[in-house]
């Protein structure tokens, strides 16, 4: 297993940035296998002013879109590849996706990933969120790259 990879590292290897970047730091990975990454939900995020202002809720989507992109780290790490204006990491495929408790302000949601195929430029994983142990969602996540200067 590898070191810590903090929102520093994860700047470096993902694209993303504010306010879609959902991965604050991977706890542990193995190249090609498993990665697991912390999301820290704040009531300050933007969305939760409309989802809902009574009960707020982390969108199931962006649940999804936290594990494609703890993913995508796995991937990155995989290939030494690192972000900038050329690559971009895109969805193709999401299966079996369950919800099995809301995400909250104030959790720290887990995400689980595990490397089940990878085929040229196309990664598979099965992917869960968890927080304080408890499963919140699952979900098989197809993706690939694009280098934009292709």
């Amino acid at each position: 297993m590898s070191d810590i990879i903090d929102i520093h590292k994860i700047l470096k290897i993902l694209p993303h940035r504010y306010p879609f970047l959902l991965v604050d730091r991977v706890m542990d990975y193995e190249i090609d296998k498993s990665l697991t990454a912390l999301k820290n939900v704040s009531i300050n995020e933007p969305f939760f002013g409309g989802h809902f202002p009574h009960r707020p809720v982390f969108p199931g989507v962006l649940l999804i879109e936290a594990m494609a992109q703890a993913s995508a780290i796995l991937a990155s790490l995989g290939m030494d590849a690192t972000a900038d204006e050329t690559l971009v990491y895109l969805f193709a495929g999401v299966n079996n996706v369950r919800f099995k408790r809301p995400v909250e302000p104030g959790d720290q949601v887990q995400l689980n990933v595990q490397l089940t195929r990878k085929k040229g430029k196309v990664w598979k994983t099965s992917t869960t969120a968890t927080v304080d142990g408890i499963l919140c969602a699952t979900a098989d996540i197809t993706f690939t790259y694009k280098i934009l200067d292709e």
